[in-house]
């Protein structure tokens, strides 16, 4: 993953899960692109302000817990769009995910997140091929 764009995004991503600015509204709205929608791992849809909200609603940020990524790969999809494909782990929790990130006048911003959960027995660990 040397390409600029995809490394952009990948520290966008890692920044979302940092609980200092998990807990931060003013630092996600940063990350988040002002169209962000998402397919949430419980099923709901959120869009930037809902989550933003549920993120720094002060009972979930005293409960949140560590999430660690594994697999995380990149792929530029358009000179403007890039998509990462990672997994995430949290107090037992796993779930696959998918970003797309768009660039804006205002740098790398968080467009669409899906996550889908599984259990670990369920995944058999294979990594797509490159393209």
């Amino acid at each position: 993953m040397t390409d600029d764009a995809i490394q952009a995004a990948v520290e966008g991503e890692l920044r979302l899960l940092d609980p200092a600015v998990r807990n931060t509204p003013e630092l996600l709205v940063e990350l988040f692109h002002p169209d962000f929608h998402e397919f949430g791992v419980s099923g709901r849809r959120w869009d930037r302000d809902s989550i933003v909200a549920a993120l720094t609603d002060e009972s979930a940020a005293t409960t949140a817990r560590p999430i660690t990524t594994t697999r995380m790969r990149g792929v530029r999809l358009a000179p403007d769009v890039v998509q990462l494909t990672f997994d995430t782990e949290s107090n037992g929790r796993r779930a696959h995910r998918s970003s797309l990130w768009r660039l804006t006048d205002r740098g790398w911003l968080l467009y669409f997140h899906q996550g889908t959960p599984y259990e670990e027995e369920d995944d058999p660990g294979v990594t797509p091929p490159s393209p």
